[in-house]
């Protein structure tokens, strides 16, 4: 386990170091890999079992809540006054898309882990958006992210906001309209390093990648991409003393200097549809897609530079059973990923890409939207019907549990101490080991 702490520290200096580990700070916990080196939560619950306590929200959204000290962020839209005469965005080969009905009211929460009483609610927007989204989708999927000092919340085309902790407003930033592919809707969250913000705005209107100083807001540097429309969360790591911007794309993952927005290397190889967000551990970065064409890269550092498509940097490419929306888990030597957003786990060695047993077909879950996350030798699944399959970390993962809620789950859990957090469509629940 060294070497993971090790990686903490280095990738996430800003997170206080080893306090940070014991929260889940950002999109895919301290680690941006799943997991939560220092968490024990519950493996069982229900509606009657291990909830200590469970809140309904004021609104809608699918981004992941965020945890640090003794507060619980999470970011909602809210729909405001006389609903609308429907109308769709006339987007070409829009399907399964919501109409726009009402204006919104795009919101920052910050809940208290003790009893679920709502902190403080700050308004940060108001707006008629331009696009209803996916069926599947919502105006709030961008997870937010704490330093423990401030809150970032991005709300794509509505903006990106920075607050204290008392929920007050500290800066604001407008990045324009961004008009995703088939108007689908908007869901990659920002990065943060140090004092550098970083938001990735790939639509299909000119897209760029943006570093903005996270105490004034102030752009540091803007370089365009060529890339259409995608989903995934932008990666920090740091390789040879350097901090670097990996970022997946339809056309090439690429990674940028995160001091000048230089780019260091690309490679090419994923599908048109990129969703997943990137891993890293031990000098390799993970990145995987599916849809038209499955596709799964392990990247070595040492020495990128240039084009790797072809390159001796590829450690290893998967083009079976890939993932699409939920994006994978690392966790003890492991790259889990499930196929598309089914029920099929593979459990693959990360050193090498090989699957000494599985895929295995997950009993008692349907399809997934969330992504996997792990503590103290287990791995949680959510499924968007309200169940949570639990298994043993192993060779061939053991079924310990499968817990049922009454609410559905697109958002990703967040796991901090002996608790795990669920944010559902209506209810935010905290579920720990009672104490009778």
């Amino acid at each position: 386990m060294s070497h993971i702490v090790v990686f903490a520290v280095a990738v996430i200096p800003w997170l206080r170091q080893q306090e940070a580990l014991a929260h889940w700070p950002q999109w895919r916990g301290p680690l941006a890999t799943g997991e939560a080196p220092h968490a024990d939560p519950p493996v069982h619950w229900s509606e009657e079992q291990n909830v200590r306590w469970k809140v309904a929200l004021p609104g809608r959204g699918h981004s992941s809540p965020v945890v640090w000290d003794e507060r619980i962020f999470v970011t909602i839209a809210v729909p405001f006054d006389e609903p609308l005469e429907p109308r769709m965005s006339g987007v070409d080969g829009a399907h399964d898309n919501l109409p726009v009905t009402s204006r919104h009211e795009f919101r920052v929460l910050a809940i208290d882990r003790s009893n679920g009483e709502i902190a403080w609610d700050t308004s940060v927007k108001r707006a008629l958006p331009h696009e209803g989204g996916h069926v599947t989708a919502s105006l709030a999927s961008a997870s937010p992210i704490t330093d423990g000092e401030r809150v970032f919340a991005f709300f794509g085309s509505y903006g990106l906001y920075a607050l204290d902790t008392k929920g007050e407003r500290i800066w604001q930033q407008d990045f324009g309209r961004m008009q995703t592919k088939h108007g689908h809707g908007e869901g990659a969250s920002p990065a943060l390093y140090g004092d550098t913000l970083i938001v990735n705005w790939d639509h299909e209107g000119p897209s760029f990648l943006v570093a903005l100083d996270a105490r004034t807001g102030e752009e540091r540097w803007r370089v365009g991409r060529d890339e259409v429309t995608s989903w995934s969360t932008p990666l920090i790591v740091e390789h040879g003393g350097h901090a670097q911007v990996v970022v997946s794309g339809s056309k090439r993952v690429r990674a940028y200097a995160l001091d000048s927005g230089r780019v260091l290397w690309e490679c090419g190889g994923l599908s048109r549809n990129i969703v997943a967000s990137p891993l890293h551990a031990d000098g390799v970065v993970y990145v995987g897609s599916s849809y038209e064409k499955q596709a799964m890269l392990a990247i070595r550092l040492a020495g990128a530079r240039g084009d790797l498509t072809t390159s001796k940097n590829l450690a290893w490419m998967r083009r079976r059973s890939t993932p699409y929306v939920p994006s994978p888990l690392l966790y003890r030597g492991g790259l889990y990923f499930l196929h598309h957003y089914q029920n099929t786990l593979s459990r693959v060695v990360a050193e090498t890409g090989t699957e000494p047993t599985g895929p295995f077909r997950l009993r008692g879950i349907g399809n997934v939207y969330a992504s996997p996350v792990a503590a103290a030798g287990r791995i949680y699944i959510t499924d968007l019907a309200g169940r949570t399959l639990v298994l043993g970390d192993g060779d061939e993962p053991e079924i310990l549990a499968v817990n049922r809620l009454d609410d559905g789950f697109s958002a990703s859990a967040a796991l901090a101490g002996s608790e795990i957090f669920l944010r559902g469509e209506r209810f935010l629940y905290c579920l720990a080991e009672s104490d009778d």
